[in-house]
């Protein structure tokens, strides 16, 4: 399998966190040139810096992706970072929250909604144009388990995740011409993460019990029990921004351990 991005630049949104910095240094590994951003310049910092350090071509720039602008400074910085071309936009930005709906806030509702479809959309668009003027591109969204079969208790989310399918599914269609792929990642509960963090918290507070209790609970419905590890997302995203996935467009793949089988 040539898992190789040599002239190719990659870039990846959400990349202070966890698997958004994996997913940097999977592609850098690969040969890529990899831009990066996520909300706080600090985190953008801190992750440049460990990318430089493995010898990687690596820059970025903080940006709040629910403002139009701002991520059009990041792509315009990002090409010129890559000599002119996006090639690879890793759509890894998103966040999680939990509630029961009666006490679902508008304004929690939107920020969900924001930072996950929102943000996805501003940066897909602004980096469309890019990829059609070089008639090449591989987009891989971030939806989720929840975007296939909603979670309790996690409604706005479970909502924004299955946007992000139906998105990904038009883009596929309404790209494919210009040899543009468009497909999604929907990740069962993945350990490690800030997300995961947050979620469990959530549920060890709405359910009463205690960490270990609730991850019990959970592997207990995944037929490979255990929770999804970070390097498993990476492996399934660098594949679908490779050569081997060129005939792949359109599709949600599931990395839930067989929790999710649809």
């Amino acid at each position: 399998m040539n898992l190789r991005f040599d002239n190719k630049t990659a870039l990846i949104t959400g990349a202070a966190g966890a698997i958004g910095k994996s997913i940097a240094r999977g592609f850098a590994e690969g040969g890529a040139k990899v831009f990066i951003t996520d909300i706080t310049r600090e985190g953008v910092d801190k992750s440049v810096a460990d990318l430089l350090a493995t010898g990687a071509q690596a820059a970025g720039l903080a940006a709040n992706v629910t403002r139009e602008a701002e991520v059009e400074e990041v792509v315009a910085a990002a090409a010129k970072f890559g000599d002119g071309a996006v090639d690879i936009l890793v759509n890894v930005a998103g966040v999680v929250g939990q509630g029961k709906v009666e006490e679902i806030t508008e304004a929690e509702w939107d920020r969900i909604f924001d930072v996950n479809c929102k943000g996805t959309f501003f940066f897909t668009k602004h980096v469309v144009p890019l990829m059609k003027a070089k008639q090449y591109g591989k987009i891989v969204n971030f939806s989720s388990k929840s975007g296939k079969t909603g979670s309790a208790i996690m409604s706005p989310y479970s909502a924004a995740k299955a946007a992000i399918i139906g998105f990904t599914q038009a883009l596929a269609c309404e790209l494919a011409d210009f040899g543009i792929t468009v497909n999604c990642l929907c990740p069962g509960i993945t350990d490690h993460t800030g997300v995961w963090t947050a979620v469990s918290a959530g549920y060890i507070q709405n359910l009463g019990k205690s960490r270990d209790e609730v991850v019990k609970q959970f592997t207990s419905k995944i037929p490979l029990k255990r929770l999804a590890q970070i390097e498993d997302i990476v492996a399934v995203s660098l594949f679908l921004a490779s050569v081997g996935a060129d005939y792949m467009t359109g599709q949600a793949i599931n990395v839930t351990g067989g929790r999710e089988m649809h």
